[in-house]
């Protein structure tokens, strides 16, 4: 556990706890490469993941071949949690958007009587409960920022948004424009002219995943 960061999966849990788990065979540890899969459509998991190092994104593929970035997670953070409680086939894949250290923690654990002892067990069970209340957050924000029918619309929902998270008007995002038009169910070249609209306009600049917000006209916030 030597590269462990804080996340909220492990919070409140002591180093003796971490080593009790270990020893009971309740975690693993795997690297991957950029672009490896860690969960494939269909797989049925009985662990959770955690990003030591590194950042994932989750991405949903129709039956024609067409993706849709839905989220992604960077170190520190939890994935595929509510598929390994309910042992549910995986409708996701789970990407390594770059080199990934990760963490996995059998779930069912959290179900066994032979670890309701253990005090790492209810400091689990509590972190997830929050952990599945945020997520349940998130995708109630992604679907607020493709409610818009225009593409300013869009991004102007979620670049606000993003802001009003970070406490600050210039801030980077987790997408590059690819990934940020999949997210926002946009074509990456109508974002990418729509972005440097807005750039003219004023409204902000920005420099890969990099943004800086000015000035967004009364007539625009209503979008």
């Amino acid at each position: 556990m030597a590269d462990k960061p804080i996340n909220p999966i492990l919070s409140g849990l002591t180093e003796s706890e971490l080593k009790d788990m270990k020893e009971q065979h309740c975690m693993r540890g795997k690297k991957y490469k950029k672009g490896e899969l860690i969960f494939h459509i269909g797989d049925q998991i009985k662990e959770l993941g955690i990003v030591l190092m590194g950042q994932v994104i989750i991405e949903s593929i129709d039956l024609w071949g067409n993706k849709a970035l839905l989220s992604s997670v960077p170190a520190g953070q939890v994935f595929a949690e509510t598929y390994a409680l309910l042992n549910t086939p995986m409708m996701v894949n789970v990407v390594a958007a770059e080199d990934c250290h990760i963490l996995f923690i059998n779930t069912h654990i959290l179900m066994q009587s032979s670890f309701s002892e253990k005090s790492w067990q209810h400091k689990l069970t509590k972190n997830l409960l929050a952990i599945s209340t945020r997520k349940n957050l998130t995708l109630s924000n992604r679907i607020f920022c493709t409610t818009s029918k225009k593409i300013r619309g869009r991004l102007l929902t979620y670049l606000s948004g993003y802001a009003v998270q970070q406490g600050k008007s210039e801030f980077d995002i987790p997408f590059n424009r690819q990934q940020l038009a999949d997210f926002l169910n946009l074509d990456r070249s109508a974002l990418s002219k729509e972005l440097c609209k807005m750039r003219d306009e004023g409204m902000l600049t920005f420099r890969k995943n990099h943004f800086h917000l000015l000035h967004v006209p009364k007539e625009e916030e209503s979008i």
